[in-house]
């Protein structure tokens, strides 16, 4: 356990584990176990043995939210459930880091980041984010060619597109200034017009080429935390690792960032004593064989214990 001290945090340190069984974000079925397989391989067990206390009581299950009628708005599927999800998650998220823990959420597929990152800016209104992913995820209204809405939560959050009545308790808090990403690859032109438009600084897999990893993450905190004294909500999509390192996700994309190179991003975070909540979403256990099952499982594992302190020496 590295003896890096969280700015944000009081001691003991304590994780909130927020587990989310949630798809309806999207239509393939099964992203809503990766949260279980992800508890059941042991990582309540393997943050504790890294120094946290962690508060567990269990999955959201989410059966008291009901959105039994739930046709389409305009081409966005589910948009009931999944706005009635995501503000119940908010609400989670945002209770734990009032109580001074930090939300570990595990996803499900990333729509939850609506909630997840609302919950946050809540708590901490001056939070960045950095968003690890093939996909941009700010799709609007206008631009969605499928109406799955975990490629739109950035875009409600930053209030872009029309304004959906259903979604009116988001508070479109985050800034354009405020969020970075890395690792993209798989970009609809309406996404690359959006991102232009609001000058949002994003890295994709050329940048991670050209600079290397360190110079990566070097450059998207100079950008969204110059003094290094902002909290950091850090939300990963494990699509943003190559099919070969993790490939039991709803959306791979081939040309991915390496293990090490996902791992060095959760060090580098962890390394500021910044980082207030965590993400990591789209672990979908239905896809693949047993054996990619088994290893995209232990990658996710892997990735949050990087980010909350475990060291190679």
């Amino acid at each position: 356990m590295s003896a890096i001290v969280n700015k944000f945090l009081p001691s003991p340190k304590t994780i909130a584990i927020v587990g989310c069984p949630f798809s309806g974000g999207q239509t393939k079925i099964g992203v809503d176990k990766g949260p279980i397989h992800l508890v059941e391989a042991g990582l309540v067990n393997q943050l504790e043995e890294i120094g946290w206390s962690v508060n567990f009581d269990g999955h959201h299950q989410f059966e008291e939210i009901q959105a039994a009628s739930d046709p389409p708005i305009g081409k966005l599927k589910n948009p009931r459930l999944v706005s009635r999800v995501c503000e119940s998650v908010a609400k989670v998220v945002g209770e734990h880091a009032r109580n001074g823990q930090l939300p570990v959420t595990l996803g499900g597929d990333h729509s939850l980041a609506m909630g997840t990152i609302s919950g946050t800016l809540n708590s901490y209104p001056e939070a960045c984010v950095i968003w690890i992913d093939a996909h941009a995820d700010i799709n609007t209204l206008e631009t969605t060619g499928s109406g799955n809405i975990h490629g739109m939560p950035v875009s409600f959050l930053l209030g872009l597109g029309e304004k959906i009545a259903e979604y009116s308790w988001v508070k479109s808090a985050l800034k354009p200034e405020r969020l970075v990403y890395i690792g993209l690859r798989d970009i609809d032109a309406g996404e690359k017009r959006i991102l232009k438009e609001n000058n949002i600084k994003a890295f994709s897999m050329h940048e991670v080429d050209k600079y290397g990893i360190g110079k990566v993450v070097d450059m998207a905190l100079d950008h969204v935390n110059p003094n290094r004294d902002l909290p950091i909500h850090l939300s990963f999509d494990v699509d943003a690792l190559d099919p070969s390192v993790a490939p039991s996700t709803g959306t791979p994309v081939r040309g991915g960032l390496t293990f090490r190179e996902g791992h060095y991003i959760c060090e580098a975070i962890h390394e500021t004593g910044l980082l207030v909540a965590l993400d990591l979403m789209e672990v979908n256990p239905s896809l693949a064989d047993p054996e990619s099952v088994r290893q995209t499982i232990a990658v996710g594992c892997s990735l949050v214990r990087a980010a909350l302190g475990e060291t190679l020496l």
